[in-house]
């Protein structure tokens, strides 16, 4: 999220700035305000208004996506919500006719993409005890959207992140390179490098067949979920793209990967999956492999990340435990 040379502390200051500023290229209630609710790879703003009014601001990093990718992201949620696969976000349409908006503020040199999405009422699952039932309803709204992914007629000229090795690995990853995360030191640098060289060996074998690598949510945690009233919706989908389809597993446990709980959990989300799809042997074999991919993919995106409290927070240990997790997945695959 960070600027280079800017504190996210300062950052955050224009971006405030800038959030309370563009309301006015919406038809927003007078005496709306934008607050500050999340940051990440975007900053996300509740907008508030006396009158009972609120949505979600969302003002994108710079460069991350393209206002094609933007728009692809909202076309795939959008036919998802119309198509009755899963109730997503809607979103507002600007006074100029586009959904996404393009905001500069003095202090800035690039300027923002922003969307603006109806607020959704609801809580995400409880995240302490068993989490099964959530676990299993992930894995059935995880089949149904890789369903539709592969029967959408996706709009021309389709643009967003793609997951795969070399995105996670590769000279222009996406979330940087996981050796300059912090504590990677050489012992563990030398586990991770035999890690990564399996994951790749094992991912190119597994293929990218249309029916196990495809448009996923990528991003599928329960913290995504918001259940109101006995219904679903799925939000958060920033981070959809190509990837294979059990990545979507793999992103469900995101930086709990080591959680005595996860064999139950993955029984579970494989379980819900089964449900609505099929999932072959072989397919349920690479899930693991799928997981060292995410992995080592989070390691990259804390050393990135790493001005922000989320990473922070995460840091302490993680290196060591993400070698830890690299070895016992060897150890059970043979290598």
């Amino acid at each position: 999220m960070a600027v280079t040379g800017m504190s996210l502390e300062k950052l955050l200051g224009f971006l405030e700035t800038l959030a309370n500023q563009s309301l006015t290229l919406w038809n927003v209630p007078d005496g709306a305000i934008a607050r500050l609710i999340n940051v990440s790879e975007n900053a996300t703003y509740l907008v508030e208004a006396p009158c009972g009014y609120k949505s979600i601001l969302r003002i994108h990093r710079e460069n991350y996506h393209s206002h094609r990718a933007i728009e692809c992201e909202l076309a795939w949620l959008e036919a998802l919500d119309a198509e009755k696969i899963v109730t997503t976000p809607g979103y507002f349409i600007g006074k100029n006719g586009d959904p996404i908006q393009k905001g500069y503020v003095t202090g800035l040199d690039d300027p923002r993409y922003m969307v603006l999405f109806h607020f959704v009422e609801g809580n995400a699952p409880d995240e302490n005890g068993d989490m099964s039932d959530g676990y299993e309803e992930l894995g059935a709204i995880a089949a149904r959207c890789h369903e539709h992914s592969l029967q959408w007629t996706k709009p021309k000229n389709f643009e967003r992140l793609i997951w795969d090795a070399d995105t996670v690995f590769g000279p222009s990853a996406t979330w940087g390179n996981w050796r300059e995360a912090p504590e990677v030191n050489d012992s563990i640098r030398a586990i991770l490098e035999l890690v990564e060289v399996r994951i790749c060996e094992r991912l190119k074998a597994f293929g990218k067949a249309v029916d196990r690598f495809n448009l996923i949510h990528a991003d599928m945690r329960l913290a995504n979920l918001l259940v109101d009233e006995n219904e679903t919706r799925l939000i958060d989908f920033d981070d959809c793209g190509w990837g294979w389809f059990l990545y979507d597993f793999a992103a469900a446990i995101s930086f709990i990967e080591d959680d005595p709980r996860i064999p139950k959990l993955k029984a579970a989300w494989v379980r819900g999956y089964k449900s609505v799809r099929n999932l072959s042997e072989e397919d349920e074999a690479e899930i693991d492999t799928l997981i060292m991919l995410r992995r080592m993919a989070l390691l990259a995106w804390i050393g990135s990340h790493i001005e922000a409290p989320e990473p922070q927070e995460l840091a302490p240990g993680f290196a060591a435990k993400t070698a830890a997790l690299g070895q016992a997945w060897m150890a059970s695959i043979g290598t």
